[in-house]
């Protein structure tokens, strides 16, 4: 079967179309939680989900326990759902996965079948498995754009009554990322000052540690605009932050510095203005680059930039990046903030 999206998921959701056996994959654990329930809560009664409700995981599952689960009737409700989470442990001739093979060959009608893949630690390892795929309505939950975290945001914000202060939402999104699981978590920290009001900046960045201006976003800016006065004093302040790491720093940097290098090879081909804009928004949207703020603001970014940085200076900046990284990864002698330092100092001095 073809692999679909969340968004083609939830419209046949809400058309009632159901499939007898549904495989989730992909790096992003919330939503598959999320279209999990979802898939409940079409299904079952809540009085009688406890009767026809099974969790299972691959590992624990035995090959006999398979044909028993699936094809159990459902009591005083026309299905009951099995749901099998870590089927990545399952190998290629496991005999608990040949087990879900052979009863999906002929999958009975009273039985929603539902395999949850965990997200793989590499991309490489986070394919899916062709024989499941093969057999079950496949969606691939993969990492979310900014724009689409901003989306899930503001929604599950309103559900808990949250407010944000102009400024406060979008400095979230350059604090936390894209990170469903960690998003939520400074949302419900920030629920219980619902009542105060609209989460304001200062209140935001008491809440979760970084100030305005203070993020890995600003400190790629502030590298990207020249300013290596600004980038030296953030970078000791942003690699102190939950999460930051030299090789994030090095890939945030990296993938500012491709997407200009993209957008210059436009601008050397005399496309300026409206039509510059257009190109580079286009290439994103085709692209969906990980590592990106708001695309109406990056383009901007990558429009502006563009005009400064030439081709030869965005690949000696690439090179200084790409051995920050491996430095960053491998060395045991420098700290991630001398690399980081060493990185602003190699990118600032123009290569022209």
């Amino acid at each position: 079967m073809p692999t679909h999206t969340y968004g083609t998921f939830t419209k046949a959701l809400a058309a009632g179309k159901l499939e007898p056996a549904y495989y989730f994959l992909g790096a992003e654990n919330v939503l598959k939680d999320e279209a999990t329930t979802a898939l409940l809560d079409k299904v079952l009664d809540p009085g009688l989900r406890d009767f026809n409700l099974d969790i299972r995981s691959a590992q624990q599952l035995e090959p006999e326990d398979v044909l028993s689960l699936c094809t159990t009737l459902p009591m005083m409700a026309d299905r009951r759902v099995v749901v099998v989470r870590d089927v990545e442990a399952w190998k290629r001739k496991t005999r608990g996965k040949k087990a879900v093979l052979e009863y999906l060959q002929k999958p009975i009608p009273e039985t929603l079948l539902v395999l949850v893949q965990g997200a793989a630690s590499e991309a490489k390892d986070d394919k899916p498995d062709a024989d499941l795929a093969k057999h079950a309505y496949t969606i691939a939950f993969a990492e979310l754009t900014v724009e689409e975290a901003t989306r899930w945001v503001a929604r599950e914000a309103k559900g808990m009554g949250i407010t944000f202060a102009p400024g406060a939402e979008a400095h979230l999104m350059r604090t936390v990322g894209t990170d469903l699981g960690a998003l939520r978590s400074e949302l419900q920290k920030l629920h219980g000052l619902a009542d105060e009001g609209p989460v304001t900046l200062e209140r935001l960045g008491d809440m979760v540690g970084v100030r305005h201006g203070e993020t890995p976003y600003d400190w790629r800016n502030a590298v990207m605009n020249g300013d290596t006065a600004t980038a030296l004093r953030l970078t000791p302040v942003v690699l102190s932050q939950t999460g930051v790491t030299g090789v994030r720093l090095a890939q945030l940097l990296g993938t500012a510095l491709v997407a200009t290098a993209a957008t210059r090879a436009h601008y050397d081909r005399k496309v300026r203005g409206r039509s510059l804009n257009t190109a580079v928004w286009t290439m994103i949207k085709t692209a969906r680059p990980a590592g990106l703020g708001q695309w109406g603001e990056e383009v901007e970014n990558f429009c502006r930039w563009a005009e400064r940085w030439t081709q030869p200076r965005l690949r000696a900046a690439l090179k200084a990046t790409l051995d920050a990284d491996r430095s960053s990864k491998s060395t045991t002698i420098t700290d991630d903030t001398g690399i980081a330092q060493e990185l602003v100092l190699r990118v600032g001095v123009k290569q022209d």
